[in-house]
């Protein structure tokens, strides 16, 4: 079975020709990666701006990847034109009562992710999705980031991975050199002693604590 992985993007706008926030950016791009080239990923209401743009980077990608698509409209438009029912979605929910499981990939063939998972502290901007009244399951108490809730989530319901057996790390600290370094605040794959972030989130991070030391 393909399954598809919903972003319903709900981050402004930035002021800049690109729109989207570079660690935004960079966390899409490692969604294509991470869901495989089995799978698909739908990024949903962007701005026209936004849309052009991330529609560009994307296709930009050379590694292997999941098929995608780019919209202006929300997940519930796509869905309406699709005719695809509610019943087929789960939404990722922290709030929700039920852990993701693997037999959940026999029940639903959609999953998404509403808002940015990995807001610190959290704004639950999920409920905006939860008032829809789509199926609901969650991935444990910690924050993950939104690359790394897809990320968990084909582990379970493609890779029939139960959620308690995925290896993570929490608050890891990302160490530059000897004097900088930085704690994330979220919960991440772990692979050997590192967490798993985008291709070049690394640098981005570097970059970010450099602009804060004030002279």
């Amino acid at each position: 079975m393909t399954f598809t992985y919903v972003i319903e993007h709900m981050e402004e706008d930035e002021t800049t020709p690109k729109s989207l926030p570079p660690w935004v950016e960079l966390e899409y791009v490692h969604m294509i990666m991470l869901a495989g080239i089995n799978g698909r990923v739908e990024f949903t209401h962007l701005s026209q701006n936004s849309s052009s743009s991330l529609d560009a980077r994307l296709a930009s990608i050379n590694e292997p990847s999941a098929l995608y698509r780019v919209h202006t409209q929300s997940v519930m438009e796509l869905l309406e034109q699709n005719n695809i029912p509610i019943t087929r979605v789960c939404l990722l929910d922290p709030k929700a009562q039920t852990v993701l499981a693997p037999e959940d990939g026999k029940i639903f063939d959609h999953f998404l992710f509403g808002g940015i998972l990995g807001d610190d502290p959290p704004r639950d901007r999920t409920s905006e999705l939860r008032q829809l009244g789509f199926p609901s399951r969650q991935l444990g108490s910690m924050q993950m980031t939104t690359d790394t809730a897809l990320a968990v989530t084909k582990r379970v319901i493609d890779d029939k991975v139960q959620l308690n057996a995925i290896p993570y790390v929490d608050f890891p600290t990302i160490t530059f050199n000897a004097k900088e370094s930085v704690e994330m605040p979220f919960r991440y794959i772990v692979n050997g002693k590192e967490p798993v972030l985008p291709p070049g989130m690394r640098e981005l991070l570097h970059e970010d604590l450099n602009k804060s030391v004030v002279f």
